[in-house]
């Protein structure tokens, strides 16, 4: 019967339905066709969100929304005009630099997509910049966020397999800062073969200033990594604190946070965090069905079977992930597959906290593969252009994606180092 599960998850797919809905619609179905009691439901969808660490992911998406809301985004923005801006293709290191700062809020790439593309995408334009560079720009420095701490996908990560979230925020640093640099060495090869603007250059008062202005900001991020790592608080206190500090800085500090934005972003946050939760608990009754299928044994089996050499396990599993990347919303991917390759990337002796920034690095790559990468389509909406326009700009910047991606699987000293020196 698992043939059922398969054909309905695929035809929901298709026909564009809510990933979510497309995982609890096949799950149905199948239970259906087995014969199996549907209170099974209910109790497999409460087990999977039962968890407590998940409780982090509704406190940082909050965090982040407010401290968007706040005026973050463009006090980030203008820092680091003032640092770059002087450069050729200015604008588009400036978009790739605030990126890497604000991912640290943001810890998705789509919000950061929305955020730093409905401002940078028209200033660029604006400025001269082509419209399908920007977009691609935009899109591919996105891709930061997941991966620099705190990131959302880390923590999915770390609730599936039990490994610890600061461990996962340290592993992802130095992958997330080495896809920035080469995200910033392509833009301006490509800025100054085009003989894009660049501004002139800001005095040190003016970059003092703008340091000033975002310090505040900035020192969430470091509050949230030092409590964790240091075992002053779990990874949900931390993010009651970064609630919390949002909140007194974007009123009291920034001053942009009036009682109505805040209504806003409290119901933002809770459909956010709301579709999400639902997306966990299916996944997880989805899980449960695979399991008792034994597919997940089936595709270990399948894979050891034609190979046990570690490099050409990670290489198929790789090959996988960009595919389903690319169709496949980053977290809901995690949720089905993510236990049942780490098994797999176990057997053949990878490191489980490697394996899973290898994991969320292909997964968030996806997002800007074309034809359906997500991030494409947000970017491409701001910029009233087509996903094809997008999606052929933004080949340079996938490529150097793919080559940091093969670096981080070939060498694990870029995920681990950090780990090892910071935390037993």
């Amino acid at each position: 019967m698992i043939w059922v599960l398969v054909l309905v998850f695929v035809v929901c797919l298709v026909l564009r339905f809510p990933i979510a809905f497309a995982l609890g619609l096949s799950c149905l179905s199948y239970l259906l066709a087995k014969g199996i009691p549907l209170i099974i439901v209910p109790m497999k969808m409460y087990s999977g969100i039962d968890v407590f660490v998940l409780l982090s992911v509704p406190g940082f998406i909050m965090a982040g929304n407010l401290m968007n809301r706040g005026g973050l985004t463009e006090k980030i923005i203008t820092f680091c005009n003032h640092l770059l801006g002087h450069i050729r293709g200015g604008l588009s290191l400036v978009n790739i630099g605030a990126s890497m700062l604000f991912a640290g809020i943001s810890g998705t790439a789509i919000s950061d997509t929305a955020s730093m593309g409905s401002i940078m995408i028209p200033a660029m334009k604006k400025e001269g910049y082509d419209t399908g560079f920007s977009c691609a720009v935009t899109a591919a420095s996105s891709t930061i966020g997941p991966i620099i701490p705190p990131s959302v996908p880390m923590i999915i990560a770390a609730t599936l397999s039990g490994l610890s979230v600061g461990k996962l925020f340290l592993a992802g640093a130095l992958p997330g800062l080495l896809l920035g640099v080469g995200l910033l060495i392509t833009a301006y090869v490509i800025s100054k073969k085009k003989n894009y603007p660049k501004h002139a250059r800001s005095s040190l008062k003016q970059v003092a200033r703008g340091f000033v202005d975002t310090f505040w900001s900035l020192l969430m991020t470091f509050i949230i990594l030092y409590g964790i790592i240091g075992g002053i608080f779990t990874p949900t206190e931390a993010s009651i604190i970064a609630v919390v500090y949002a909140l007194v800085i974007g009123k009291f500090v920034y001053k942009r946070l009036s009682f109505k934005n805040i209504q806003v972003v409290f119901l933002d946050s809770m459909k956010t965090s709301a579709s999400l939760m639902v997306l966990v608990g299916f996944a997880n009754l989805f899980g449960y069905i695979l399991i008792t299928e034994q597919i997940p044994q089936s595709i270990s089996n399948e894979i050891l079977g034609f190979t046990d050499n570690k490099y050409v396990v990670l290489l198929l599993i790789n090959l996988l992930l960009i595919v389903v990347g690319t169709f496949m919303e980053t977290i809901a991917a995690l949720l089905i597959l993510f236990p049942i390759l780490l098994k797999v990337a176990l057997a053949v002796d990878v490191d489980p906290i490697h394996f899973a920034v290898i994991a969320v690095l292909n997964l968030i790559i996806g997002l800007t593969t074309p034809p359906v990468g997500v991030c494409l389509f947000v970017a491409s909406s701001i910029g009233k252009i087509s996903i094809g326009e997008v999606s052929k700009a933004g080949l340079p910047f996938l490529l150097v994606s793919f080559l940091v991606l093969i670096l981080v699987t070939l060498f694990p000293w870029f995920s681990l180092a950090l780990p090892n020196l910071f935390i037993d």
